[in-house]
């Protein structure tokens, strides 16, 4: 029995990793696509009234994209720590998430949100994100200070179920385009919510039932 229930526990920390490296993937792809620096270029096709007209906007955008996706790889290292025999990382792992979100990831977003697509609704929604974001991470940071290291690790959870909106975003915004074929502007207005907010009424159900 225990060695049955020692194999679902491989078997699903497996799974969970693979399907990380997949998504990680898929966005490490979507980053790549902005090196060389080029100006007319996927996301950047559509937002050429703010690249023409704003000249910080492309250093905040870029500053967002890079940073982004080692984010995204350090926040997963520092959450599965010991679980998966690396907990020497966890540690570094978290001041690198820590430091590269609350420093250039976040700040970045919420600029760039307050230009989102979508119209008035999605602007208010991914500069909650970025807001969010940010809050969730530094409060996870100052619990980790005062070594209140429980409420660091809910704190934690937060801040990458948020991190992990770059990634839902695009699999909420496959599906709606595939079931229902609306306007894209829609689809914006729709996917800025449904990038983030299920992600964290998730986590908030799991520490709700001291499963975090």
């Amino acid at each position: 029995m225990l060695a049955d229930k020692k194999y679902s526990v491989t078997f699903f920390k497996t799974l969970l990793v693979l399907g990380f490296g997949y998504f990680f993937w898929l966005m490490l792809n979507i980053t790549l696509e902005y090196i060389p620096l080029q100006t007319e270029v996927s996301f950047l096709m559509i937002k050429q009234t703010e690249v023409e007209q704003r000249p910080e906007y492309l250093p905040f955008f870029y500053t967002h994209v890079y940073t982004s996706i080692f984010v995204l790889l350090s926040g997963f290292l520092a959450i599965i720590r010991k679980d998966f025999g690396i907990r020497n990382f966890h540690k570094n792992s978290g001041k690198i998430y820590i430091a590269l979100l609350l420093i250039f990831s976040a700040p970045s977003g919420i600029y760039m949100g307050i230009f989102a697509n979508g119209g008035f609704y999605s602007k208010i929604s991914f500069v909650a994100l970025g807001c969010l974001w940010w809050y969730s991470t530094f409060k996870a940071y100052r619990y980790a200070r005062q070594r209140k290291f429980k409420l660091h690790k809910q704190w934690m959870w937060r801040s990458f179920a948020l991190t992990l909106s770059a990634v839902t975003l695009r699999m909420w915004k496959v599906i709606i385009v595939y079931l229902f074929h609306p306007n894209p502007m829609d689809v914006y207005q729709i996917i800025a919510w449904l990038g983030w907010i299920p992600n964290l009424l998730f986590i908030e159900y799991l520490i709700t039932k001291k499963r975090l």
